[in-house]
This record gives C-alpha cells, sequence and structure tokens, in this order.
C-alpha cells in the first residue's frame, strides 16, 4: 500500500504508470463534479467509480482486497478512515471472481485518514475496510480508480 497526497507525487516515482494516469486524470478533470457511479478511463484496463456515503463505525463495514485490479483511493470531499492490514492476517473468505472481490474477517493492524488530495493505493495483498468514521460520522465523496494488474 502506498499513502500520500497528490501535492508530493514527484517522491512516487516508483508507482506503476497505470497509477500515475489515474493522477492525471484527476487533474485534468474536476471528478468532483462527476455523478456517482462508474467511468471508463481506458477500456476495462482503468476506471473510475465515483462513490459518496456516509462514514460508520467499523462493525458496520466489511474486509476487502482484489486480485485483478489495484485501488487507487482518492479523497474528493470529506474526511474518511480506512482500515489495513494484510491478507495473510485475515481469515479469508472464497473470492467472487466476477466482482474482484476477496471478503475477509480480522483485525486492524493499522489505519489512514483521508482528507481530500489524499490518496492511498491498494495492491492486492492488502486488506482494507472503507467508509470508517474518522472522529464521527460524515458524507463524503471519493474517487476509487481501479486499474487492471
Amino acid at each position: 500500500m502506498i499513502f500520500g497526497n497528490v501535492w508530493n507525487l514527484k517522491e512516487y516515482l516508483c508507482m506503476e504508470d497505470g497509477i500515475f494516469k489515474c493522477f492525471n486524470y484527476a487533474k485534468e478533470n474536476e471528478l468532483s463534479a462527476y455523478d456517482r457511479g462508474c467511468h471508463e478511463i481506458d477500456a476495462k484496463r482503468i476506471f473510475v467509480n465515483i462513490v459518496e456515503y456516509e462514514t460508520v463505525k467499523p462493525k458496520d463495514r466489511f474486509w476487502e482486497a482484489h486480485r485483478q485490479y489495484l485501488d487507487v483511493h482518492l479523497m474528493l470531499e470529506g474526511t474518511e478512515q480506512i482500515d489495513l492490514n494484510f491478507i495473510q492476517n485475515m481469515d479469508v473468505k472464497e473470492y467472487a471472481a466476477q466482482d474482484d472481490f476477496l471478503p475477509m474477517d480480522g483485525d486492524k493492524n493499522g489505519s489512514v485518514i483521508l482528507k481530500p488530495g489524499d490518496f492511498l493505493v491498494c495492491y492486492p495483498s492488502d486488506a482494507h475496510r472503507t467508509a470508517i468514521a474518522a472522529d464521527k460520522p460524515e458524507k463524503i465523496k471519493k474517487a476509487i480508480f481501479k486499474v487492471k494488474i
């Protein structure tokens, strides 16, 4: 996983080209004006899901990871906590290939707080639990880029 802010992208030159395509797309498009839903960027290789939701307590959320796509979470509005661990520390359930969804149970190893401009890149070994209230529940808007591995 990589946690950073868009203002410091030149510090992350080791990231895959597909990830930089996401950041360039975000720079060239006003994502906060996008409607919720899926927006294709490069056919099925790169797309972005625009989500809006109210953050909640950890007990009300689920753990996940992905095998076919990297996740690039880019916070547009609000504050969200994302809990993290590695899948080898989790109780992994059955993978749903059609949704690229690997559910699991377990405890967090750490967490990050995303504010506008912050990003989190999650690789296949990174279990993540999103939509957690950092201090109190609040409405957020976020771009979740999917980059084909």
